[in-house]
């Protein structure tokens, strides 16, 4: 029994130096389809140009025959016109025509002068970035005063809340076990002088200047700066930051400052719940391991502790929270259109705010030392 005709045809005519393929008739994957070689012959021409001629329905094996004929005319330098078959072929062509590419061989590691150049270059683009969204958060406080901002308020107390009044168990766990560890640290070599009562001039001073701002600011780094870089990343890859835009609404109003206003007001809120929480914690050390009663803790902690010291620990508390809001929000708009890019958006606002908050408490030390504070 002879075999079935294909219902896809080609017929080739040499026209000069180039070569004509007719293609018409059905080209399905599933029927039988014409080779290329037995199309062309043995003729060498120096252009092929195909043309549909009654082409029906087609699909994939249109575009291997497409792809036979590239790497025929590749392999003896002719030129291939396929602009007369449709266009969807042709893309289906150039995807069959791309290949993985080969493994990249290991390379050595870079010089010490590139690599410093490098990392400076890096560096550079970040402080850029950086003043950048400071500086239009900067004419958005502008445009607020004016009346002018599309800021809301309902937004921000929103935020208010969740980084707030959500953040109080998990603040108050951290700032209560600092406040133990730091007891029991200094009580080792108090007990030794007998100076067993100045506990609380230790753990009162470190809590309220340093532990209670820092440990709550690391907090929210973690948990609120790692949010808001997630949530922002989550809206640029679903183009909603670009929707915004298109509206002619800015972002830093919408969505921005209203995180920003949030930690710049509930973080010094939070640094003064630090503080209560930690002395309680050096609290129960003193009555539980050196048996000092708590009045007398308490009237001890309070004559080592005066404004300037509150003051610090707030200035430094409000600080810290526009730090950790400006990293998670420039890391959030920097971050790629991507879930794994949302993914190293929350990563690197958490690195980036606890490197700012180091930074800002290291000159602050410095800044409050010259002062006398």
């Amino acid at each position: 029994m002879s075999e079935a005709p294909p219902t896809a045809r080609a017929a080739a005519s040499l026209e000069g130096e180039t070569l004509v393929v007719r293609l018409g008739g059905d080209w399905q994957i599933t029927g039988r389809r014409p080779a290329w070689t037995d199309v062309c012959g043995p003729a060498q021409p120096r252009q092929v140009r195909l043309e549909a001629d009654g082409l029906g329905t087609w699909d994939s094996s249109l575009a291997l025959f497409v792809h036979e004929a590239v790497l025929w005319t590749q392999a003896r330098g002719a030129h291939l016109d396929s602009a007369a078959l449709p266009a969807g072929a042709v893309r289906l062509n150039e995807l069959l025509g791309k290949r993985a590419a080969p493994p990249v061989a290991a390379r050595s590691l870079p010089g010490m002068f590139s690599a410093v150049g490098q990392a400076t270059v890096r560096l550079w683009q970040e402080i850029k970035d950086l003043a950048l969204l400071v500086g239009e958060c900067s004419y958005s406080i502008g445009r607020f005063f004016r009346g002018q901002a599309q800021f809301r308020w309902r937004d921000c107390i929103a935020e208010m809340q969740q980084c707030g009044a959500m953040a109080l168990p998990i603040v108050g766990l951290i700032c209560f076990l600092s406040g133990v560890t730091m007891a029991y640290t200094g009580a080792i070599v108090l007990r030794q002088y007998g100076g067993d009562i100045y506990l609380a001039d230790m753990v009162g001073l470190a809590v309220v200047r340093e532990m209670g701002p820092v440990m709550a600011a690391v907090v929210l780094a973690g948990r609120t700066g790692a949010a808001f870089a997630a949530t922002l990343g989550s809206m640029k890859a679903n183009e909603e930051v670009d929707a915004l835009e298109t509206l002619g609404i800015s972002p830093i109003d919408f969505l921005v400052m209203p995180r920003l206003v949030a930690l710049f007001l509930m973080l010094p809120l939070l640094a003064l719940y630090s503080d209560l929480i930690g002395m309680l914690g050096g609290m129960a050390v003193a009555k539980g391991l050196l048996d000092i009663p708590a009045n007398l803790y308490w009237a001890e902690t309070k004559t080592i502790i005066d404004l300037s010291d509150l003051t610090t620990g707030l200035i430094k508390a409000a600080t810290f929270g526009l730090l950790v809001g400006v990293a998670g929000c420039l890391r959030g708009l920097q971050a790629d259109r991507s879930a794994a890019g949302v993914g190293q958006a929350a990563t690197s606002a958490v690195v980036t705010a606890l490197l700012l908050l180091v930074v800002a408490d290291a000159v602050y030390a410095v800044a409050f030392n010259i002062l006398g504070w």
